[in-house]
């Protein structure tokens, strides 16, 4: 996942169309076609519907472009967010950039070579590993 402090984020992205999501809007509805990146915001940290968004994203429309975390955007929520489809999270201006690639670095069974299934992989490591054993 990628992380981006506060003030390296930038609301525009050159080349592509980029579609900035209200928490409270219906995925489902979108017309994908051309979409580059989809903006998910968090308004308050509690409020966890951009988790539910970006997992629709991935999991059920098969959306495959940059989706970007903003708004209250704290390190202890990163690696839920990376599981549920996230590929880029803009942190809140209090989360140093540090302390947030120590939290992703503590979840490694999250990351390459992962011991679950997520939004993006739904299979565990182990389990396409044995498939691509058991094929050679």
């Amino acid at each position: 996942m990628k992380l981006i402090a506060t003030g390296a984020n930038s609301t525009c992205a050159t080349g592509q169309n980029v579609i900035e999501l209200a928490n409270d809007a219906d995925p489902l509805s979108l017309d994908l076609a051309g979409v580059g990146r989809i903006d998910l915001s968090f308004p308050k940290f509690s409020d966890g519907r951009a988790f539910s968004q970006a997992f629709l994203l991935r999991r059920r429309l098969g959306f495959k472009g940059e989706i970007r975390a903003t708004g209250d955007v704290l390190v202890d929520q990163l690696a839920q967010m990376e599981r549920s489809g996230f590929d880029v999270a803009v942190l809140r201006a209090d989360q140093p950039l540090d302390v947030a690639e120590r939290v992703l670095a503590a979840y490694p069974g999250y990351g390459v070579g992962k011991y679950q299934g997520d939004a993006v992989d739904v299979l565990p490591h182990f389990v396409t590993q044995a498939a691509t054993h058991a094929s050679a």
